[in-house]
């Protein structure tokens, strides 16, 4: 899984409770396809990836995940996916045969806008090039390319299994395959690394001329490799530096940052992400997926699938782990810690629309977000100033009980 897609939805407690409305319109609606399996683990990643036996269970996995969307199909409808987006794990070790026989059962069961954005998650080391031209056939129009670093020292202490080479290939092969848009994902503050080798990995990227740019700093997270064995990171003030030069050059090579590590050019932010951030509807499915939908009634319920590939194919195993309505209380931090990641903000209408809570509700916390510099003062959006962005986790704190 690349940092182009979602990462799971923190759900927690928040501010005073207030009658809900029944929901003017409901948001749009993605789909969000898990599929687990990896060549190898990273030692940072903490997403719910398993390493792959040689012949991966195609077949099944697909059947599986069809029934399980079948479960979720009440909810949802009368309504069209917007987007749907393949994360992992890496799914280009599916064939394109089982990734259209996929795409063709879901279209079945809900249909697709006419504008669709479909992205795939891709490694280098998994590309070839008559199986990216079948993928694009499919109908999938977008790819996002989990490179890391061009740099050999650097990747192998990631764990990746592709070289630098092979990387700039990747890229190339996607353009040769008809991916008029697609995504490079890149870390900086890697093991050791220099202003100068943070720079180099983001001018070679640049210099590919993809449409979208995720580029954020490794963090060491629980349950990882990395975690119980850390590395040496650069210091903080390296750390400083690299993210003021990177964004400065990113800027300069017409990517407008849209997101906290999201870079896109004009007209090419992902419109996948864009939905999770804005507070918009996902079903999830596949080993440990996760779900957001709303009700016209108001209700608002988030979902999780098993997470575990032998258990989600299980056929005596639901495939749902577990659900949960989200309260009064909790809508403030829900949405807002997804809106103040976009650096635009959203539009203040979009809160009652999206959650059925007055706008007011959020007047005393904000006055005090207002008054702290962490938010703009501007009535008709939600947005962090500069310095909320730096410091989001304080500026979401004033939205906790």
């Amino acid at each position: 899984m690349t940092r182009d897609s979602s990462a799971s939805p923190l759900i927690i407690g928040g501010a005073a409770s207030s009658p809900r409305a029944p929901l003017p319109t409901l948001p749009p609606l993605a789909l969000y396809i898990h599929i687990p399996w990896c060549v190898r683990k990273c030692p940072y990643c903490d997403f719910n990836s398993h390493t792959a036996s040689p012949v991966l269970p195609e077949q099944e996995y697909v059947d599986a995940m069809l029934a399980d969307l079948d479960q979720d199909l009440h909810a949802v409808y009368g309504r069209e996916l917007s987007s749907i987006f393949f994360g992992g794990g890496t799914p280009s070790l599916f064939s394109a045969e089982a990734l259209g026989r996929l795409l063709e059962g879901v279209k079945q069961r809900i249909p697709f806008a006419d504008d669709i954005e479909i992205t795939l998650e891709a490694n280098p080391g998994t590309f070839e090039q008559e199986k990216f031209v079948a993928y694009r056939k499919l109908g999938i129009n977008r790819l996002s390319i989990g490179i890391q670093s061009f740099q050999q020292e650097k990747l192998k202490a990631l764990g990746r299994i592709h070289n630098g080479d092979e990387a700039v290939r990747a890229a190339g092969m996607a353009r040769q395959a008809g991916f008029d848009n697609f995504n490079l994902d890149l870390m900086h503050g890697l093991p050791d690394q220099s202003l100068d080798d943070a720079l180099s990995d983001l001018r070679q990227a640049i210099e590919l001329k993809p449409t979208h740019i995720s580029w954020y700093q490794l963090t060491l997270e629980p349950n990882t490799v990395f975690w119980n064995q850390p590395p040496v990171l650069p210091e903080d003030d390296t750390l400083w530096d690299i993210q003021e030069a990177g964004q400065a050059l990113l800027a300069e090579h017409g990517y407008a940052q849209y997101e906290v590590s999201a870079y896109a050019q004009p007209g090419r932010p992902a419109r996948h992400n864009l939905n999770y951030w804005s507070f918009g509807d996902f079903i999830g499915i596949g080993a440990g997926a996760h779900g957001k939908l709303s009700h016209p009634d108001g209700r608002i319920v988030r979902t999780w699938k098993t997470r575990l590939p032998k258990d989600y194919l299980n056929p005596a195993k639901s495939f749902q782990a577990g659900e949960k309505a989200l309260t009064n209380d909790e809508m403030p931090f829900e949405f807002l810690m997804n809106a103040l990641r976009l650096t635009a903000g959203v539009e203040s209408r979009l809160y009652p629309e999206r959650t059925g809570l007055p706008l007011e509700s959020l007047d005393e916390h904000r006055r005090e977000a207002e008054q702290s510099g962490l938010l703009q003062v501007e009535p008709s959006r939600l947005a962090a100033t500069e310095r909320g962005q730096l410091f989001l986790n304080d500026l979401l704190q004033k939205f906790l009980s």
